[in-house]
Parts: structure tokens; C-alpha cells; sequence
């Protein structure tokens, strides 16, 4: 997670983790000066109530059809304007199915 923190605080910037605590940082970066550690904590405790915030969008988008799937049903329902069925059939007919 210290990782992702330094590549969220510091995107671009030079450095080596040889572990997995801020001891084990190495940094090279001249350009931009290393996060504090209270920096780094911040961003770590965000990043974690980011992806726990989040946890319901990953287990939906393994589930969902794909967008083609739901947009092919969407056509065959009718559900679409005349000028985009028009569009989508046009498409279809000039790729059949084999």
C-alpha cells in the first residue's frame, strides 16, 4: 500500500521500496521532495476507504454483462431511437453472422 500512496502523493517521481515500511524507501526524485510519513499515512488510510467505498463497483463489473451484450439487448428490445437502430442495423447488415 506504501506504493500506491507514493505513486498517488508523488506521480512521476524517482524512487526504490526494497520492503514494505518507510524505512525500506530509497528516494532519488530532484524534482519533487518525498512525502512525510504523516503525508504518507493520510493518503494510505484515503486509499483504503477509497477501495472499501468502492468494493461494491468491482463485484458489480465482474458480474454485468458486458456493455456490447446489454446495448445488443437494448436494440433487439426496441429501446433505442429510429435514427441509431437505423445506424446499428445498417452495421449489422453489412456483417452478418456466419
Amino acid at each position: 500500500m506504501l506504493d500506491q500512496a507514493l505513486l498517488s502523493l508523488r506521480p512521476g517521481a524517482q524512487w526504490s521500496l526494497f520492503g514494505d515500511t518507510l524505512a525500506d524507501l530509497v528516494w532519488h526524485d530532484t524534482e519533487q521532495v518525498q512525502p512525510t510519513a504523516e503525508e504518507i499515512q493520510v493518503e494510505i488510510a484515503r486509499l483504503r476507504e477509497n477501495y472499501v467505498d468502492k468494493t461494491y463497483q468491482i463485484k458489480r463489473s465482474r458480474d454485468y454483462p458486458s456493455i456490447g451484450d446489454q446495448l445488443d439487448a437494448l436494440f433487439h428490445a426496441g429501446a433505442f431511437p429510429a435514427d441509431m437502430a437505423a445506424k446499428i442495423q445498417a452495421v449489422k447488415n453489412k456483417y452478418p453472422k456466419s
